[in-house]
């Protein structure tokens, strides 16, 4: 008798997983539309600072301010306040082709849906480290940018959990001067370029592309340690709830990149190629 009761009992089990798995699966195929659905673009302004301070001879400090404005339904780019980035490393000088660098991140994310009753600010926290290749070309500059994320991402919902995730992203810019043979003080330039962001985790089913940025920025090198720029960015990515849904959204960027030594002139090393 006991023994038919454990070959039941495993019948059992095995028929409920099986028809479990079978709901889910049926479950899946409803959410997931047969075509991809792009949502309407939302509009959106990123005001960001990048501070690259030297520390010692192969040592900088990253200091890095962003606030991110989004629409809202009567005010397009600029109606509501949608994140704070408060982002530092501590970042290697190898040589002026190549630097990393490791810190992390403080997110303030703002709930900008305007019908919510949820809270309306929460932490999003991150560890980055980041791979830069600055190659000379001609006149011109190519940077190709390898920065990995790990972020914990929380909702607006009281007392919701955190959720894991990694980010891998790569980025490919040019920058071109237009008035002069090279990039120097009282140089126009333009620099177009390209992230491709990927994500990963346990809450990553279907929706793997989390963001693709195409930029256009045009700049204006006032020292050699200050430029300011300003260009439009369109984005599209998948959902993270459903990887069928893209998200799109136009953006307009203005940076202002600083980059103080206040070492002696004698522990000072050659120009560097430290933007963004």
């Amino acid at each position: 008798m006991k023994q038919f009761m454990k070959i039941f009992t495993s019948v059992l089990v095995v028929l409920i997983l099986g028809i479990t798995n079978t709901t889910l699966a049926q479950e899946t195929e409803k959410v997931l539309p047969k075509e991809s659905k792009y949502k309407e673009p939302s509009t959106k302004t990123w005001i960001n600072t990048y501070g690259n301070i030297r520390i010692s001879k192969r040592l900088f400090w990253v200091a890095q301010t962003h606030f991110r404005f989004a629409e809202t339904e009567d005010t397009p780019f600029v109606g509501q306040v949608a994140q704070i980035y408060n982002r530092h490393a501590i970042g290697y000088l190898h040589s002026k082709k190549f630097n990393a660098s490791l810190g992390g991140v403080l997110r303030l994310n703002f709930n900008t849906d305007e019908s919510s009753t949820d809270r309306n600010l929460v932490p999003e926290w991150r560890i980055w480290h980041q791979y830069q290749f600055a190659v000379p070309l001609s006149s011109m500059m190519i940077y190709h940018r390898l920065r990995i994320e790990h972020r914990w991402t929380q909702g607006f919902e009281e007392n919701s959990n955190y959720t894991f995730r990694n980010r891998w992203r790569y980025m490919f810019r040019l920058k071109i001067p237009l008035n002069n043979h090279k990039l120097k003080p009282k140089t126009f330039y333009v620099a177009p370029e390209t992230e491709l962001i990927m994500q990963s985790g346990k809450s990553v089913v279907a929706s793997p592309m989390e963001d693709l940025r195409i930029t256009t920025t045009l700049g204006y090198i006032l020292t050699p340690r200050l430029t300011v720029a300003a260009g439009a960015m369109y984005s599209q990515g998948q959902s993270l709830s459903n990887g069928g849904e893209y998200k799109q959204s136009w953006a307009i960027r203005c940076h202002l990149y600083f980059s103080p030594d206040f070492r002696k002139v004698r522990n000072k090393l050659p120009e560097i190629h430290l933007d963004d």
